[in-house]
């Protein structure tokens, strides 16, 4: 249970977002160009914590 994935992005999502964007979808090479970018900008900390604040009542 505590391995148990709670979100997860793919390379589809990217794309997606690409398209949005640029119009186009990116190539393998500039996806992978992003990923550490990406992992980076995720302030998962904060996310979690909000969460809990906001829909946590004690």
């Amino acid at each position: 249970m505590n391995e148990e994935i709670i979100y997860l992005l793919n390379k589809a999502d990217i794309q997606t977002v690409a398209l949005e964007e640029l119009n186009r979808k990116l190539t393998n090479k500039e996806i992978e160009s992003i990923i550490e970018k990406i992992a980076e900008k995720i302030n998962w900390y904060d996310c979690i914590a909000n969460a809990i604040n906001e829909n946590i009542v004690e």
